[in-house]
């Protein structure tokens, strides 16, 4: 396999990956013969909190809500991890029961790296361990920054930041790939706060909004609110 076309396509699909982009070729080419294609329908559960890690996941297609279910039943999502992000990475390495579910928003195409060759080879090989390590290190920072956006940024500056930090198609427009009820979990918002800040932010000419996609239309007063600086026309 490692002449392949099928491994070159997986060391490709890997570089793609932030946790996994500060890899030399000799540590992709260590990974890439233990990796796996798996595929999940829309809505098809992928793990369950408590489960046993079966390994780390890297998206290739689609979308993957992670997320937590509290005592009462309700869900708040963790994160979304989209094409060129990755999941159950700290079960996977650490070896401990999986600490949230896992579930296919759209049809997802991901990679699977098990986590015993994992362990095993991290184990084995100092040069990757360092490098996946720094990796995670950008992960836990992108983890942080969430947490910072929770504490200490409103409902308008959670959302500016969000959109601001997103990778936009041609024309600075955002796909909408997951229903807004479930970005409002993940920004800790109520549906209504975070149809009332949309609003208020095409009100003032910062975005235009449709049913599947946000068009960027001021980033630069999207980043001043973000930063808890309103621009004039956002201030009233």
């Amino acid at each position: 396999m490692a002449d392949s076309p099928e491994h070159a396509e997986i060391i490709a699909a890997l570089q793609r990956c932030r946790v996994f982009e500060h890899l030399s070729a000799e540590s992709l080419a260590l990974l890439a013969p233990h990796a796996r294609r798996v595929d999940f329908d829309r809505r098809q559960p992928i793990f369950a909190q408590g489960d046993e890690c079966p390994g780390l996941y890297a998206v290739l297609r689609g979308v993957v809500r992670v997320f937590k279910v509290s005592a009462d039943g309700k869900d708040h999502v963790l994160h979304f991890a989209e094409p060129g992000s990755t999941f159950a990475e700290v079960a996977a390495i650490a070896g401990f029961p999986l600490p949230a579910h896992a579930e296919a928003l759209e049809d997802c195409q991901c990679l699977l790296l098990p986590a015993g060759p994992l362990r095993a080879l991290l184990l084995q090989d100092h040069a990757l361990c360092r490098e996946l390590l720094v990796g995670l290190s950008r992960w836990v920072r992108q983890l942080v920054g969430h947490l910072e956006d929770i504490a200490l940024r409103d409902a308008a500056g959670r959302l500016a930041r969000y959109l601001v930090g997103q990778r936009p198609t041609a024309g600075n427009r955002l796909r909408l790939r997951m229903p807004k009820h479930e970005l409002a979990s993940h920004l800790n918002l109520t549906s209504e706060t975070l149809s009332r800040t949309l609003r208020r932010f095409a009100d003032a000419g910062l975005i235009a909004v449709d049913d599947e996609s946000i068009e960027l239309l001021r980033t630069d007063a999207l980043q001043q609110v973000a930063q808890g600086l309103l621009p004039a026309e956002f201030a009233g």
